[in-house]
């Protein structure tokens, strides 16, 4: 085990060191906006942008800055080798034994599965310290009501997975916002994972279409500017989206979420919850991707992520074959009844499932 994590380290510092002066390029362009301007976009048929394709939505970059680099929006290089070191000894301890995933496997992890590396520090580019806001009050109550709601439970009771939509493959990972990263010190380890991050766009007239590989989560956005938001009593997982061209830059904003939990992606919103994203293709193989999240009852401001996402082959995504029926799910209803039996009540205290 040692050994390999020693290989897996130096063959992870080998390759990233030809990445990363590449990426000081990358970095150099994000700070010179005119560079982003200079790629002529090819267009499709009817006049539209040509952002079509199968795009890498996993980052090398985690979500927030760490508190000690402050304002640094860029590592240098050197820090960026041996942040990326750090996450590689990391997988390395992973027990390939283990029933869950082994993140040694090939594209199991960002820089596996062909992610552009960048020197960003963080995805958050607003507020200017990388970070998440600060909650408003009604937000702390929730979540310290949450927290203290955990703090109740004993998993090795039962199982309270029955509400997690992805556990029942009812919705995937990482459809909106279109981010599946960053490491080391991610958020979440999922969001971490470089595996199932492929979304496929397709375009027809003033329509876009985005499949992700994550459980194949389907969004389908109109572009022509002419159709209003659903009513505001109509909430749906991904949201209600709408989109517009302002010159090669597709904006499409996403309000009317449904979300009776907190929410794994936004972090404990709320129905105020609005997405505004901007897709830009800024090169043969590259389209920027920027995202803004506002919710007044969550963050005292809005917050923004900058990131890129690199075309891939092949040019299309795979069944993900996942559905309810899965043994994890009904290894978890056996369970969870095996224990009633034993005369210990589920979680819910309701008795045991059907």
């Amino acid at each position: 085990m040692r050994n390999l994590m020693l290989w897996m380290t130096t063959a992870l510092t080998v390759a990233m060191v030809g990445a990363l002066s590449m990426a000081k390029a990358s970095a150099d362009a994000f700070k010179k906006s005119v560079e982003l301007k200079s790629y002529a976009v090819p267009k499709k048929p009817w006049g539209e942008p040509d952002i079509s394709g199968v795009w890498l939505t996993a980052t090398y970059t985690r979500l927030q800055r760490p508190t000690e680099l402050g304002d640094k929006e860029f590592y240098t290089e050197e820090e960026a080798i041996a942040e990326y070191k750090k996450a590689a000894e990391s997988d390395a301890e992973v027990d390939p034994r283990t029933v869950h995933y082994d993140w040694k496997e090939y594209a199991m992890d960002a820089w596996q599965g062909g992610a552009t590396p960048n020197l960003r520090t963080s995805l958050i580019v607003s507020p200017k310290n990388g970070r998440l806001p600060s909650l408003v009050p009604e937000a702390q109550q929730r979540r310290a009501a949450a927290a203290a709601s955990a703090r109740q439970l004993d998993p090795m009771l039962g199982v309270k997975t029955f509400g997690n939509l992805y556990t029942r493959c009812v919705l995937g990972l990482g459809a909106i916002p279109l981010v599946r990263g960053g490491m080391p010190g991610a958020d979440s380890a999922a969001t971490a994972a470089g595996v199932t991050a492929e979304a496929f766009f397709f375009q027809s007239p003033g329509y876009l279409t985005i499949v992700m590989q994550s459980n194949n989560d389907v969004r389908i956005i109109p572009t022509d500017n002419s159709r209003p938001h659903v009513a505001s009593q109509v909430r749906q997982y991904l949201g209600d989206s709408r989109g517009h061209w302002e010159g090669n830059t597709l904006v499409v904003e996403t309000t009317n979420f449904f979300d009776p939990k907190p929410a794994t992606n936004f972090l404990g919103s709320t129905d105020q919850l609005q997405l505004v994203e901007r897709f830009t293709r800024v090169g043969p193989n590259t389209i920027r991707y920027q995202y803004t999240v506002t919710d007044p009852k969550t963050w005292t401001q809005p917050w923004s992520v900058d990131t890129t996402m690199p075309r891939i082959d092949p040019s299309m995504i795979y069944e993900f074959a996942c559905h309810e029926q899965n043994y994890g799910l009904i290894n978890v209803v056996t369970g969870t009844q095996i224990r009633f039996r034993e005369g210990v009540h589920d979680l819910r205290g309701n008795g045991a499932p059907e």
